[in-house]
């Protein structure tokens, strides 16, 4: 049977979702807490990635399992074996023909800013603490360039190998909470650091070191050395995943 899981974790002690030979990975993790619980090698199909340092409050992945176990082995079971930093939230037996990542409509990922001149502890691994006064119309105005289909070229990894820089931005909002400033997108799908480089850019126009015309002419002119800075990882989180008639729209959630 097929088997899709939502996991949420912390990803500060991890070197991102995909297994690799030289570091503590997510998958592995997962993966290896899945064999002990079934007996047998599982392999887990992601919606995507996640870099290291990067969180997730909805990631979602599926398996193939040999052996029929009902659903709160997968749920209460390996959640007994997961460590603190990551968990189950959901486990479902889905159709033969799903896939996690082919299947998916959409994504939603929040950047979290922490403003203030005294960083905080609590929201250290949660949030990008960035000091100075963030115009927020500013960012807002710019920010409204991003939504809608686009050439990415200027926003993305160095090292990014993606067929196509072309993605489509659903919507951009922009909120602030007490000393928090959460940067939500929704998207197709996203380039490898794409979300990152937008909301170093839009920090930039907010400290007021750019206009905020320049997101849609680095659109157009799509060079990533003039665009803004990557902004750090553990701002990061992806929030949900889309499939099916899941609305792209829809909104949600409070501070992290």
């Amino acid at each position: 049977m097929k088997v899709r899981l939502v996991l949420e974790y912390d990803g500060t002690a991890y070197a991102g979702w995909q297994i690799q030979s030289n570091g503590h990975t997510v998958q592995a993790v997962v993966e290896e807490a899945l064999t002990r619980l079934s007996g047998e090698f599982l392999r887990l199909h992601p919606s995507g990635r996640t870099d290291a340092g990067v969180h997730a409050r909805g990631m979602v992945a599926h398996f193939t399992i040999v052996r029929e176990l009902p659903m709160a082995a997968f749920l209460q079971g390996l959640n007994r074996l997961l460590p603190m930093d990551i968990s189950v939230r959901e486990a479902n037996r889905v159709a033969d023909d799903f896939h996690a990542r082919y299947d998916s409509t959409g994504k939603w990922y929040r950047y979290t800013l922490q403003t203030g001149e005294m960083r905080s502890a609590l929201r250290a691994r949660t949030s990008w603490h960035v000091r100075g006064a963030l115009d927020l119309d500013l960012m807002r105005r710019a920010a409204a360039d991003f939504i809608g289909r686009h050439d990415f070229s200027a926003f993305r990894a160095a090292g990014c190998e993606a067929r196509t820089t072309v993605r489509e931005i659903y919507s951009l909002e922009i909120s602030a909470v007490d000393e928090l400033i959460q940067i939500d997108v929704k998207g197709k799908g996203f380039l490898r650091n794409m979300v990152r480089v937008m909301v170093g850019t839009l920090v930039e126009i907010g400290w007021g070191k750019r206009p905020p015309g320049d997101v849609a002419a680095l659109l157009a002119e799509g060079r990533r050395e003039l665009s803004g800075r990557t902004a750090p990882p553990q701002g990061l989180c992806l929030m949900e995943v889309w499939y099916g008639e899941d609305s792209p729209l829809k909104t949600g959630g409070g501070p992290l």
